[in-house]
């Protein structure tokens, strides 16, 4: 009894460790943000007199009024897209079990380890080949090739577990495969579709690398796009690039908070599915 006690306490001081330091960098950033504009501040300090207007200032220096429009518009066409795609893809690689499946399913584990920053350059060429460099497209259709392996890796866990004999009883009525997943299936995977969801527009939303190096027109990328609008001049201003720095991730915080079930929720599914 004592040594699961102390397992406990050993277990919940861990968590408290790690929340400090997972904070820490946060709480930083806000002090800093309220300084006055042109200082560099020392660590954690608060100052004498704090500067709310350096959110103010640096909302108009990042033009977030067309980031938000571009990140919104990006996030709608990437997410409901890919999980079509995922979906329907995991539906018959799960499910269906054609010929080839698990060759198919292979290489979409494949891509999973596939270096994200290893593609960027053979993207840049092939966009400017193609016509679509710096468009928010040069930003939509990568996005969702790049989520294609872990969606359908994570929609096929789910469809593997499902009880086989859902699907014996539709065939015994005479279901086609699209009633299948149309009728059956996908009603049932609601939940981890949603989870999903929250996750890749999350994702959309915080993406950087793509928009800086694919799309120079800061207008057509996403809102971590707009630190780049910092470059030159205002890369010198530590208050006002981290005052930028939170308010790009104020939307992430908003949806974290109003669907933290459903992300907890996808992360722990996400872990035990296989």
């Amino acid at each position: 009894m004592k040594a699961g006690r102390l397992e406990l306490w050993m277990g919940r001081s861990l968590l408290l460790v790690l929340m400090v330091f997972t904070l820490l960098p946060f709480i930083s950033i806000f002090m800093t943000a309220l300084h006055p504009s042109g200082t560099v501040p020392g660590g954690l300090e608060w100052p004498e007199n704090p500067q709310w207007g350096n959110f103010i200032e640096a909302f108009k220096v990042a033009n977030m009024t067309e980031l938000l429009a571009s990140s919104t518009y990006i996030v709608i066409a990437v997410v409901p897209i890919a999980l079509i795609i995922s979906t329907m893809a995991a539906f018959a690689i799960g499910l269906l079990r054609f010929k080839g499946s698990r060759f198919l399913f292979g290489l979409f584990v494949f891509g999973l380890t596939l270096p994200f920053g290893g593609i960027i350059v053979p993207l840049y060429y092939l966009e400017r080949a193609m016509g679509i460099y710096n468009t928010r497209v040069a930003i939509v259709l990568p996005l969702i090739a790049l989520y294609m392996p872990f969606a359908v890796f994570w929609m096929r866990a789910h469809f593997v577990n499902m009880p086989a004999e859902i699907s014996e009883a539709a065939r015994v009525d005479g279901v086609s495969n699209w009633g299948l997943f149309w009728f059956i299936h996908l009603p049932l995977a609601q939940a981890p579709i949603a989870s999903l969801g929250i996750l890749m527009s999350v994702w959309t939303w915080n993406q950087f690398l793509l928009a800086l190096v694919l799309v120079e027109d800061p207008s057509q990328r996403t809102m971590a796009g707009a630190l780049g609008a910092f470059q030159g001049h205002y890369a010198t201003d530590v208050p006002l690039l981290c005052a930028g720095t939170i308010l790009i991730l104020l939307p992430t915080f908003i949806i974290f908070v109003l669907f933290q079930r459903q992300i907890i929720t996808a992360l722990l599914q996400g872990s035990i599915k296989g």
